[in-house]
């Protein structure tokens, strides 16, 4: 006997498949929106199968002899772009937290919750490389635009990690702050910053590494940093140098990640506690 029929025999009426009909069609829409796109981009097909071999070509220049003298110089580029992409961090962090906190549901009122949360919508909307053009005008070829255009781009992505933390924080602390008569100031401090801190700490060394990332593309631009050295030397063909550029750049990325994640482990997890250390806790406890 069907599923069916032994629904109708106790008098049930199964629930209806749902119709896919408005999937499909959106898919469909979707697709042919993308192809129609991809139709109309001037993109030379009859290319396509030449570029695995200019790539291998242009890979041979700059990796087969790297120019080497001009490392001192790409180290010193290298920590300009790190400067520029921890102060970028810093002025980021220290302006989305406190306005991060006054956009979530439970701290700030709605007639300024709402007005901050579509501040960091138009914030994220506008990429670091424009409003590193934009202040280009204003404060000039220096990395200090550089810094400046990292740590205002970031604020929109960095306040919504705060806003968003702070909400899923767990009622029991604030519940409890509030039966003991504390007003919203005394909540913020004493129930969600606690509990909110080492994620908050943590996002802010990811925005340190994602200004790390992008500190080398304002540099594309003017802003400074080893992406100022990288498009010079890019720009007059000298792919040897190039090269070196792009393996310092490759590596010193990986050191900053590989740092900043460590860190980001130990405040979320704690520190770790060895053999020999566990078996004093546990002496301490027994005695």
């Amino acid at each position: 006997m069907s599923l069916s029929s032994s629904a109708r025999t106790l008098g049930l009426e199964l629930p209806r498949h749902p119709s896919r009909l408005v999937p499909t069609a959106v898919a469909v829409i979707v697709g042919v929106v993308v192809v129609g796109a991809a139709a109309e981009l001037p993109i030379p097909w009859d290319d396509l199968g030449s570029l695995p071999g200019q790539v291998v070509h242009y890979l041979g220049l700059m990796f087969s002899a790297p120019n080497w003298e001009m490392l001192p110089q790409a180290l010193f580029e290298t920590w300009r772009s790190i400067s520029m992409a921890w102060i970028g961090a810093i002025g980021c962090v220290l302006v989305s937290i406190p306005l991060g906190m006054l956009a979530a549901r439970s701290v700030g009122p709605v007639w300024l919750r709402l007005p901050l949360r579509g501040l960091f919508a138009v914030i994220r909307a506008v990429p670091e490389v424009i409003i590193a053009l934009l202040l280009l005008t204003v404060t000039g070829l220096t990395p200090f635009t550089g810094a400046l255009a990292l740590a205002i781009a970031g604020i929109g992505t960095q306040a919504k990690w705060v806003y968003e933390t702070v909400e899923s924080v767990q009622e029991g602390a604030s519940e409890a702050v509030r039966a003991a008569g504390g007003n919203t100031a005394e909540v913020t401090r004493w129930a969600l910053w606690p509990a909110a801190a080492p994620a908050l700490l943590s996002f802010a060394l990811y925005r340190f590494e994602i200004n790390i990332r992008t500190s080398a593309v304002l540099g594309l631009v003017g802003a400074g940093g080893i992406g100022s050295m990288l498009a010079n030397y890019t720009n007059f063909r000298q792919w040897e140098t190039v090269g070196m550029l792009l393996i310092v750049v490759v590596l010193a990325t990986m050191l900053m990640d590989a740092v900043s994640g460590a860190i980001r482990r130990r405040i979320m997890r704690g520190p770790r506690v060895t053999s020999a250390r566990k078996e004093h806790l546990d002496v301490a406890r027994v005695s």
